[in-house]
């Protein structure tokens, strides 16, 4: 009886270099995705570099120097390392924390009634109460086409006594309001705010209503819901997602106030030159002509609108989670 052994093959040539090709493919693959990714998120991050990057560098440079003259005054412009004391500045004004103050009660007001007021209006016209549903959707939207410094002057008109006709058929009546008033300034912008952009957010309500699968709806009428109850329990929570973005813009936006109150402070003196950080901002860079407070107020309200937009973002998701975990 004789045994046979058999010595192990070694893998051909041919199964290296194939093994080796397949590789070397799949790293040419890799690199192409790579490559196009990076041609298409190009334009991004150059945009990001000079809308944001930049200017937000700049700001905060110029916010550790000011300018200063040697000696009595006459010598020349020199900037001088201060530190933070431009900031020390900021957070000490009085006038810089009424201004937060006051933007902080334009959101309590503003926010709520924008995102409620643009989610009612696309519910409705989602639901087919509304007749002739296109022409109501370019109607609400033209005030957002209308330039904010133009809307402002619009409304600044139908609030001025004496040349406002609402204000004359509101005295026909018997009804006195001062929409300039101390109590009613700030309203008066809100309003201007809602008109301008209550149908941009419609739209975008609107269109995430018109993502929501129709069975689902088709199942709460089966189910005996009715209209109220699937617009509320249904419709909305299903575009929630929506609602966050809206609110997150909103909010981002309100922080920024400024057009408005800008042009009614040339007829009310309850807006004064810094009503708002954004006119602290410019009061102090083009009348008092100091650009290193105007740049660490700029940064401050730059870092309080990531707190805040952060904050808010946080929430949102502990919320969604704490419903998942639920379910």
């Amino acid at each position: 009886m004789t045994a046979t052994t058999h010595a192990p093959t070694a893998p051909s040539a041919p199964l290296k270099a194939g093994g080796h090709a397949a590789r070397k493919a799949q790293r040419a693959a890799k690199r192409r995705r790579g490559g196009a990714a990076g041609v298409l998120m190009a334009p991004f991050f150059v945009l990001l570099t000079l809308v944001f990057l930049i200017p937000v560098g700049t700001a905060v440079w110029m916010s550790f120097f000011s300018d200063d003259q040697p000696g009595l005054g006459f010598g020349p412009e020199r900037s001088v390392f201060v530190g933070l004391r431009s900031y020390a500045a900021v957070i000490t004004d009085p006038t810089f924390l009424s201004g937060l103050g006051t933007v902080a009660l334009y959101c309590v007001i503003y926010i709520p009634l924008m995102v409620i007021g643009s989610l009612t209006l696309a519910l409705l016209l989602d639901s087919g109460v509304v007749r002739l549903r296109s022409w109501a959707q370019l109607g609400l939207f033209l005030p957002h086409a209308v330039p904010g410094i133009i809307a402002a002057l619009i409304w600044l008109y139908l609030y001025t006594p004496g040349i406002s006709p609402v204000v004359e058929a509101l005295g026909k009546a018997d009804i006195t309001i001062d929409f300039l008033g101390l109590h009613t300034t700030l309203p008066s912008i809100v309003n201007i705010a809602l008109w301008s952009n209550l149908g941009y957010n419609m739209v975008i309500f609107y269109a995430a209503l018109q993502a929501v699968p129709r069975e689902v709806l088709e199942a709460s009428v089966v189910d005996g819901a009715g209209p109220v109850r699937t617009a509320l329990q249904v419709k909305t929570p299903l575009v929630r997602s929506s609602v966050v973005m809206v609110a997150m813009f909103t909010l981002i936006w309100a922080l920024q106030l400024f057009t408005e109150p800008m042009l009614l402070h040339q007829s009310s003196q309850m807006v004064d030159t810094r009503f708002s950080p954004s006119m602290y901002i410019y009061d102090a860079a083009f009348s008092r002509n100091n650009y290193s407070l105007a740049a660490a107020a700029s940064v401050i309200l730059l870092i309080i609108t990531i707190a805040v937009s952060y904050g808010v973002t946080r929430w949102t998701n502990r919320v969604n989670s704490a419903e998942e975990d639920a379910r």
